[in-house]
């Protein structure tokens, strides 16, 4: 008990310290620039002059577009080995989706560079252009941008939420299942008003966690995004977000109100994913509390 109790307080202390040290760093361009750096667009390193409205909108984007992408692959492929796979299949392909999620961010980043940047750029962008065009979001293609960014982060996505709505399919009483079978129900009917039904507040959960990841990735996004300080319509321009901003910049970094400005990003950083942890805890206990009370 006593080496549970330390470890829960050390934990603690880590976060705490961790919360100081960026808060305390980023003083300086709060000092500065206030609220006011939230919706500041320039990031002027010679002026002195920082904003982080591209680097919220660049992480808005990219996080949107990982979601959009990875949750639909990720409930099939959970509703795939929890209910349609057969028995000796589901752990190698369970496996397999899992391993994804230990893959480095740098391979993954250099992967997008060599291999899904081009193919993206000479196969995808440019159908989508010929086929929305009509629409600023798909402009011209081009090898590295947002888009390709958020295409990389759905596949950092896709294991954690398949994983945890896996989980989530299973524990799905059998009983209920097989009723709403007998009564004459479909197996999608099955699926949609019995598995899915009772599991939207732990999907919604995992979906918010995956967003946690999406949202504090910075090396294999700063490997594909471009680093543009810029906010553009376009998906297929370059841009940046607030972690591959201070991925891309801080070992550069000389002007304290530069180093500043960056730990001030990773505040928000922090903001963010304070945000988000609290409300999957929130839906997660409140669908505990619902099945208990079932």
């Amino acid at each position: 008990m006593i080496v549970t109790a330390t470890a829960s307080i050390v934990a603690v202390v880590v976060m705490g310290a961790i919360v100081w040290k960026v808060l305390d760093a980023s003083h300086l361009a709060f000092s500065k620039f206030g609220i006011a750096f939230l919706w500041g667009t320039v990031w002027d390193v010679n002026k002195g002059v920082f904003g982080a409205l591209p680097g919220l909108y660049g992480t808005a984007v990219t996080s949107l577009i990982a979601l959009i992408v990875a949750v639909p692959l990720a409930i099939a492929i959970a509703l795939f080995l929890s209910e349609l796979a057969p028995r000796g299949a589901r752990g190698v392909i369970g496996a397999l989706v899992e391993t994804l999620a230990a893959i480095p961010s740098v391979v993954l980043g250099l992967w997008g560079i060599l291999v899904m940047g081009p193919f993206v750029a000479e196969h995808i962008e440019p159908w989508l252009h010929r086929t929305l065009g009509f629409i600023p979001l798909f402009g011209s293609p081009e090898s590295s941008g947002v888009f390709i960014a958020g295409l990389v982060l759905a596949i950092m996505v896709v294991p954690i939420v398949a994983s945890i709505c896996r989980e989530l399919f299973l524990s799905v009483p059998h009983d209920i299942e097989e009723g709403a079978l007998a009564l004459g129900a479909t197996r999608w009917e099955m699926v949609r008003g019995v598995i899915l039904s009772s599991s939207r507040p732990g999907i919604a959960a995992a979906v918010i966690l995956g967003l946690s990841r999406a949202i504090g990735e910075a090396i294999a996004v700063t490997q594909v995004i471009g680093a543009g300080w810029t906010i553009q319509w376009n998906l297929f321009s370059t841009g940046d977000t607030l972690a591959s901003r201070i991925a891309g910049q801080y070992q550069g970094a000389a002007a304290n109100i530069q180093i500043s400005a960056l730990f001030y990003l990773g505040a928000i950083l922090l903001v963010f994913g304070l945000v988000t942890n609290l409300i999957a805890q929130v839906i997660v206990r409140r669908f505990d509390v619902r099945m208990g009370g079932n």
